[in-house]
């Protein structure tokens, strides 16, 4: 078995301390592709912004590749992409940005270490945000917030804060407060020294915004009432001890807030400041019993996304694996924890977006693909040395529920290839029964968007394409082998094999379920997210 060469204790500590991964969470269209290029642009890791939606001729965003994405302006994928900045390795781990796929996003936030949360100026903490900011919550991640498209008309500052305050629980600490109203963006309070940052666009935002720094005295003399006003309101955050405390932050009380307008590329230098010195470094990580493996172990990781298609000239699949502990060499042989079996790692790179390059070695807190690992699955742990073994990943429970069909009966083995691939990387989940043959699986899909990407995936990178068919079926439960011998004579209840061995009792409505449990309280219908036989009540 090949290990990889020794490393000194001192050597993955300091590279862990370098680290800094996280996740931008947001409601759709808050901006959060434009933030993640205008990152990299600041950070020089490119030289000109895309844009979601911009002129004809304006390059697509580097996290959004597939052509749904650049199509429709949303993230459907989770992108990978790790640049420096300063002295530190950023990793930024982008999360899908439509409420239809947030078993993947639930998957991108336990493999960071921070989470920032992009609000819309004008539209507040919006529906899917806050979905995202709880599981930020159940995860203790602490939390950094930016108000966005600031250069736009949009809610009062102090309201926006009273509002994060009061949804969220955290006390909001500004570190920068906006100069002029929304809609007419010149700057910002630098909360810390107390200067004035005056930005200045570049043509088309496709470039770094210019900015100026002024003392409190040239600043009033520069924007007058504006300054005064910013100055005014800060005084008030800060009488109502609204400073940022790192202690605090990192406990989850408080989030540090900046203002930005993304699209500008304004705030958001100040944005990556903020997480080389607040947001927490790599650090020791539980096991599946509680226990805390440190970040100078031997190594460990853990899967928590497989993807393919993301290269049309690689007809390959990619698992991510988040690095927890120990340094990841290329070509280490280490131990795949389902299987207890030899895992070789002799092709592993690293993404920036939809590229890649070879990962020769990697940290605590880094993120590598493996490529062609089809042994692989989302939850799976792996390590060198001492056996260890993550929690896994919860499957949710599927709301919307599809008959497929391939388009043409001639392509059933590229059919039943494409079906178990996008159910290997939890795309979908696939149900079957002795009913339906193994032509006509059932998918699952907890949002209606996730057939769209099937039918996309399936035409384009198997050649098979398909035909769905909506089932009349609302919720599912699970339930065993006795309970499904009753439920299987009612007309309007369905009992299918998930592919991990799951027995899934699908029901029409919320009052067959409710029907159900009353007629036959000994059988077996758990819920899938809590284990709870509670009947559901909110119809």
């Amino acid at each position: 078995m090949i290990h990889p060469p020794e490393v000194s204790n001192l050597d993955v500590l300091s590279e862990a301390l370098r680290r800094r991964t996280f996740a931008v969470i947001s409601h759709p269209d808050a901006g959060k592709s434009t933030l993640t290029e205008a990152l990299l642009l600041h950070a020089h890791a490119i030289d000109k912004a895309g844009a979601v939606h911009g002129k004809a001729g304006r390059r697509g965003t580097v996290s959004d590749w597939m052509a749904m994405e650049q199509a429709r302006g949303i993230s459907v994928t989770s992108a990978a992409i790790q640049f420096d900045y300063r002295d530190t390795v950023i990793n930024l781990v982008d999360t899908p940005g439509h409420a239809d796929f947030s078993e993947d996003t639930f998957r991108v936030l336990s493999a960071v270490d921070a989470a920032v949360m992009l609000v819309d100026a004008s539209k507040g903490l919006e529906v899917q945000t806050m979905k995202l900011f709880d599981v930020c919550r159940q995860r203790g991640l602490p939390v950094i917030t930016v108000i966005n498209k600031w250069d736009r008309p949009g809610e009062d500052a102090l309201a926006l804060m009273d509002e994060i305050r009061a949804r969220t629980g955290l006390i909001p600490t500004p570190l920068t407060w906006p100069v002029g109203i929304s809609g007419d963006f010149r700057g910002v309070l630098d909360r810390r020294s107390g200067d004035y940052v005056r930005y200045t666009r570049t043509p088309g935002g496709a470039t770094a915004a210019v900015e100026d720094r002024f003392s409190p005295a040239d600043a009033e003399t520069a924007e007058g009432d504006a300054w005064v006003t910013a100055s005014e309101e800060s005084s008030l955050l800060r009488v109502e001890g609204q400073d940022h405390d790192e202690a605090r932050f990192l406990a989850g009380e408080t989030t540090p807030v900046l203002f930005c307008a993304a699209v500008l590329n304004f705030g958001v230098q100040q944005l990556l400041e903020t997480l080389v010195e607040s947001a927490p470094p790599a650090e020791a990580r539980a096991d599946i019993a509680g226990r805390r493996r440190p970040v100078n172990a031997a190594f460990s990781g853990f899967v928590f996304k497989v993807q393919s298609g993301m290269n049309a000239a690689h007809r390959d699949h990619v698992a991510f694996v988040r690095v927890c502990s120990g340094v990841f060499h290329r070509r280490m042989v280490v131990t795949h924890a389902a299987s207890g079996r030899p895992f070789a790692t002799k092709y592993a790179q690293q993404m920036f977006g939809q590229e890649r390059k070879t990962a020769d070695e990697a940290w605590p807190g880094d993120v590598v693909g493996l490529i062609n690992a089809a042994s692989l699955r989302v939850g799976d742990s792996l390590y060198d040395q001492d056996p260890v073994e993550f929690p896994p990943m919860p499957l949710f429970a599927p709301e919307h529920f599809r008959v497929a069909h391939p388009a043409d009966s001639s392509k059933h083995k590229q059919f039943r290839r494409g079906i178990d691939q996008l159910d290997h990387e939890g795309v979908i989940q696939v149900m079957r029964s002795e009913l339906r043959c193994d032509q006509a699986p059932v998918l699952g899909a907890v949002g209606p968007m996730q057939f769209e990407v099937v039918e996309d995936r399936m035409t384009h990178d198997f050649g098979a394409a398909i035909r769905l068919e909506a089932l009349p079926y609302q919720l599912a439960r699970r339930t065993d082998r006795e309970s499904a011998e009753i439920l299987g004579h009612d007309r309007q209840v369905e009992v299918l094999l998930r592919s991990d061995g799951t027995l899934l009792a699908l029901f029409s409505t919320p009052w067959r379920l409710r029907n159900t449990v009353r007629d036959h309280p000994e059988l077996t219908l758990e819920d899938l997210a809590t284990g709870s036989t509670a009947v559901p009540t909110d119809y």
